[in-house]
């Protein structure tokens, strides 16, 4: 349009000097209005979206609009780039174990992640922009935070989530924001809290039997001429009976620490299962002593791949402790059975004096004890069940217990049908 009225007005010219001087001043009219419709557009187009293109143009508003939708481009791909970097971060930081919160200079929660909200019971959209204490008010975990001294990290023992312990450390960045870390620490708490348990345990079950056996001792020697042949030997058995005790324990102890350590699986081979169940009986009959009647019912004979130096001692506890448990006169029936879906089942039943429900889940904990008197009378050390745990474990087999108060238990190991190789019925 310039280029057509430059041309215009010097034809115009010619013809007037009126003539010339109005389509000038068309001229310049429809650059004006030309250049203020473009203006326009551009104003337009700054209240659309981000992303809508400019309109076309022509002459030097081509170059202004190309040049700004340049500019726009890049800028919606900075945009596009720094969105798909927060997105990675959120996505990253809401896979982390640990709990993630961020705190603006006044306290208030501006971000969390999913494991965050969990730890402190808080709500990820409803509680954003809220002041963290008013919703976490234990005194300890307040304290913490407005203290400010945040060298050290701190055990919180939230009270909405019972037995639970979260090591929490706050991390100060940018402008006097916060970043709080939440890691949940039960399980090394619950481990600390059973190795002192089993300290104390082993410390008890060592001192008892130590100090009959010095009490006994002192009282033959310092008896020396008081005493005849007969109650010094009464005394020097007792003695050796608590020491036999002590012994047991021992053994127990470090074969129970071989298998949670992890020690090397003695190597696996082929046994007769049903054998051994035969085999089990004929002990289970001389521990008893003619006191109960003893039962074994083997419905096939199957070769077994595992260790039968571990299995043998995990059945073998099984029915020493039917016999222990249950009076004179009793019945303890040991028994192994193959099921359709091809499972070994070795069962314990006894009727003897039977355990509370409550007791049960407890069963296979180390020196858990039902009735400590009466275990201490049998010469339980109390380890034996978590050892038959272990053992069984090891060779992916499940102990399940059924038990009714005065009415007898059953403890039965089912055996994985991959460890079963093959088996004959008796005819």
């Amino acid at each position: 349009m310039a280029a057509v009225t430059l041309f215009a007005v010097p034809v115009a010219l010619l013809v007037s000097p009126l003539v010339g001087a109005i389509v000038a001043a068309i001229g310049v009219l429809l650059i004006l209005v030309r250049h203020n419709l473009y203006l326009t557009q551009l104003v337009q187009w700054t209240h659309e979206p981000i992303g809508t293109p400019l309109p076309h143009a022509f002459g030097v508003w081509d170059f202004v609009f190309s040049d700004l939708n340049r500019r726009s481009r890049q800028a919606s791909e900075a945009r596009e780039r720094l969105s798909a970097a927060l997105d990675r971060f959120r996505e990253a930081s809401q896979a982390m174990p640990d709990g993630v919160m961020y705190l603006s200079h006044t306290g208030t929660i501006e971000w969390m992640n999913y494991q965050a909200s969990i730890d402190f019971s808080l709500d990820e959209e409803r509680d954003r922009g809220a002041q963290v204490t008013n919703l976490v008010r234990q005194p300890d975990f307040v304290h913490y935070l407005d203290k400010g001294h945040y060298d050290e990290p701190f055990l919180f023992h939230p009270i909405h989530r019972k037995g639970a312990a979260l090591l929490v450390q706050v991390i100060r960045f940018g402008d006097h924001r916060k970043m709080v870390i939440s890691r949940d620490v039960s399980h090394i708490e619950k481990l600390e809290t059973m190795r002192r348990d089993f300290v104390a345990n082993v410390s008890h079950e060592l001192r008892t039997p130590l100090t009959v056996v010095g009490g006994f001792l002192e009282t033959v020697i310092d008896a020396e001429d008081d005493l005849d042949l007969a109650d010094r030997n009464h005394y020097l058995g007792l003695a050796l009976e608590q020491s036999g005790r002590m012994r047991r324990l021992i053994n127990d102890l470090l074969t129970l620490s071989a298998l949670e350590t992890g020690a090397p699986q003695p190597a696996e081979e082929l046994f007769d299962v049903g054998g051994i169940v035969r085999e089990i009986g004929r002990e289970t009959e001389a521990l008893s002593g003619g006191r109960h009647t003893v039962v074994v019912e083997v419905d096939c004979d199957c070769k077994c791949q595992g260790s039968p130096k571990e299995l043998h001692s995990a059945f073998a506890n099984l029915a020493s402790n039917a016999v222990r448990y249950t009076p004179d006169g009793g019945t303890v029936t040991l028994s192994w059975q193959l099921g359709k879906n091809g499972v070994g089942k070795y069962c314990v039943r006894d009727t003897g004096i039977g355990i509370a429900p409550e007791h049960i889940p407890r069963l296979t904990e180390r020196f858990y004890r039902v009735d400590r008197g009466r275990s201490r009378e049998t010469g339980g050390t109390g380890l034996g069940l978590a050892i038959v745990k272990h053992v069984l474990t090891r060779h992916q087999c499940e102990m399940k217990i059924s038990s009714r108060l005065g009415q007898g238990s059953e403890f039965c190991v089912i055996v994985p049908a991959a460890r079963i190789v093959s088996c004959d019925r008796p005819s």
